[in-house]
């Protein structure tokens, strides 16, 4: 009895204080299973556009009767639409600027597995250290204005299509529309140096004061143009209201 008792005395005390090997053990195997809690919190680029994009542009991105084939678009498209909030499409028609659906971490996963569905354009660095406002304001009177407007704050281009005011746009934002061409928009094959030019200039649209009267935030001349009609109808209905019961105290006062 006595031998049964030391025996278990020593299970006791082994399980009770482990040796330096056993602790060491326990310690990497927890350090392991921290690490692999860690990376299945990691986003996922490839689930995620499983579940939030995969309805329209397919499982694989090789798109479905729903929405295009992303082969080969790139990150740079990918980025553009995601950040803008173009994407995920809130309706069936065109597709415009909103809050962006995902987080910055998000956007970045997405960008990152669309990019590896084929060849396409990188997102693009932008340096104006050296852009010619010249050059870029001859470039943007030759292939935007027409669209965009003089003052880059948008109109129609028909199709019931809207060239969208670039008032918000960031600089590398501005440069993925450019190389990416997103809607109505034709891809421009331009240089490093006269992409640059570009966004210089509209930068310099958008930083501009324009003292002609209030844009409405920029929205565009077509909004505009329906806000100035409604608020003079309005104008000239309240005004004829107010000349009609003038009128009718008229007789009353003589009275």
């Amino acid at each position: 009895m006595g031998r049964g008792w030391a025996i278990g005395a020593a299970l006791v005390v082994a399980l009770t204080f482990p040796g330096e090997s056993t602790a060491q053990e326990g310690y990497s195997l927890e350090v392991a299973k921290i690490a692999t809690m860690a990376q299945a919190d990691e986003v996922d680029g490839r689930r995620l556009f499983e579940a939030s994009c995969s309805t329209c542009h397919g499982v694989d991105g090789m798109g479905t009767e729903n929405g295009p084939s992303l082969e080969g678009v790139g990150e740079a498209s990918a980025d553009f639409q995601l950040r803008t909030g173009r994407m995920p499409l809130a309706n069936r028609g065109q597709a415009v600027r909103k809050d962006p659906a995902f987080t910055d971490e998000r956007i970045e996963a997405l960008v990152e597995y669309v990019g590896s569905l084929g060849d396409g354009p990188p997102i693009p660095e932008v340096d104006l250290t050296d852009a010619s406002l010249v050059a870029g304001q001859d470039l943007y009177i030759e292939n935007c204005a027409a669209c965009h407007g003089a003052t880059g704050a948008g109109g129609a281009v028909g199709n019931e299509a809207l060239a969208p005011s670039l008032s918000i746009a960031t600089e590398v934002e501005i440069a993925e529309a450019i190389i990416t061409g997103p809607g109505q928009m034709p891809q421009f094959d331009f240089s490093d140096a006269r992409r640059n030019d570009l966004v210089n200039f509209v930068v310099y649209l958008r930083d501009q004061p324009r003292p002609g009267g209030a844009d409405i935030g920029g929205i565009g001349p077509v909004p505009e143009g329906f806000v100035a009609w409604l608020v003079g109808l309005g104008s000239l209905l309240i005004i004829c209201r107010l000349i009609g019961s003038s009128r009718k105290a008229e007789p009353e006062e003589a009275a």
